[in-house]
This record gives structure tokens, C-alpha cells and sequence, in this order.
């Protein structure tokens, strides 16, 4: 589990493809900071499962479902990348809710500056558009960030002065194709709401009148 406030920026310093999965190695600082072989870290939000480590990097293996789902694909010597290590007992939850479970792929369409502060736009798949709502939180690259607004297939996020500069938010690149996670907490929502599971007590009547809607 994460919390979408991302730890530092590392690079991408080796990308193998073998068979149908890859080997990833992360140069970085921070985060190795307690790590042990096993631990999970958040590579653009996308969690993955330590499994070598040195002074300056880690490794991890990357399965054929995370290259489907995610920009790993993407990546090239030299890619920054958002890390964070798993959430501890003692950890502040400063973020929301991040499962490092990649849900789609989407694109950067635009950025706009307001001041000091900024807009991003990106484009999602239709079916997703579903779980992200206006003032909702959305995890970008890793990244936990409002919703600013939404229509259709347009995302619009705000995105305060710090983020910007101690994220890969600020080096993306138009049409760059970037790792959504939408809140789990419309799944469940949508869960409890669905034909299948008639006996649940949570209806629309019940979220509005507990302040949900």
C-alpha cells in the first residue's frame, strides 16, 4: 500500500527484455534507505517487488501483465521515474489510498499555469471515467493528485507548486503515455451498488444520506 507522495525521482539505468517479462534496475538514493530484497517500491506507481540491491540502485523483475498495463514499456536508459517505498504502521497518510495496481494507460495532453500552480490534462479510456469524479483523488505516474475536472475522456488535475518540481510531472512530454490508478473506492462503491449483490444495505439513498453524494 502507498500514499502517492512521491519520495524522490530515480532513473531508469537498466531495461532487459527476457522471455515475456523484463528486468528493471533503478538508480536512486532515498529510497534504499531501510530496504530490504523483498520489499515493495512504487516505480511510477506501479508496484514492484525488490529484488536486487546496491549502493545506488535497486532491481526489480517485471511480469507480462505489468508491460501490457503500464508505460514500462515506455522506458529507456536515462527515463526519470516517481518512487515510493510501501507504507509502514508509523507512516503518515498524507496522499490517499494507492494499491500500486495499475488500472489503464493514459496520455498527456496538455499543462496549463495558473501562477505558481498548474493544470494537467490527460486523456483516459472510456471505461474508466467512471471510478474518477470532480475533487476525487487519482494517482498519476504514481503521483496523488485532485481532480480538477472531468469531461469525457479529459482529466484535468491540479497540481501545487512543489509536486510540479519534485515529480517526473514536470518533464512530461505531449502524447506521453503515463500509469493511472482511479481510486478504489469507487470500486467498491460500484460493487456494493451492482445487480449481483442485492443483499447489501448500501444503496444510492444511503451514500446521500451519509454525505457520499
Amino acid at each position: 500500500m502507498f500514499t502517492g507522495i512521491i519520495e524522490e525521482t530515480g532513473k531508469v539505468i537498466e531495461f532487459e527484455r527476457f522471455g515475456n517479462g523484463a528486468k528493471i534496475k533503478i538508480e536512486c538514493s532515498k529510497v534504499l534507505d531501510g530496504t530490504k530484497i523483498g520489499d515493495s517500491i512504487a516505480i511510477n506507481g506501479c508496484c514492484q517487488t525488490v529484488t536486487s540491491l546496491g549502493s545506488n540502485y535497486f532491481a526489480a523483475d517485471v511480469s507480462s501483465e505489468t508491460l501490457n498495463i503500464t508505460n514500462f514499456p515506455e522506458m529507456k536508459i536515462g527515463t526519470p521515474v516517481n518512487l515510493e517505498r510501501a507504507l509502514t504502521p508509523t507512516s503518515r497518510m498524507g496522499g490517499h489510498i494507492v494499491q500500486g495496481h495499475i488500472d489503464c494507460k493514459g496520455t498527456f495532453i496538455s499543462s496549463e499555469k495558473l501562477s505558481e500552480f498548474y493544470n494537467l490534462t490527460f486523456e483516459v479510456p472510456e471505461n474508466m471515467t467512471k471510478y474518477i469524479v470532480k475533487k476525487g483523488s487519482i494517482a498519476i505516474n504514481g503521483v496523488s493528485l485532485t481532480v480538477a475536472d472531468v469531461n469525457r475522456q479529459l482529466v484535468k488535475v491540479a497540481v501545487i507548486p512543489h509536486t510540479y518540481s519534485n515529480t517526473t510531472l514536470s518533464q512530461l512530454k505531449m502524447n506521453e503515455i503515463v500509469n493511472i490508478e482511479t481510486d478504489i473506492l469507487g470500486r467498491y462503491v460500484e460493487k456494493f451498488l451492482s445487480s449481483d449483490n442485492n443483499n447489501s444495505r448500501i444503496d444510492e439513498n444511503f451514500l446521500k444520506e451519509n454525505g457520499f453524494m
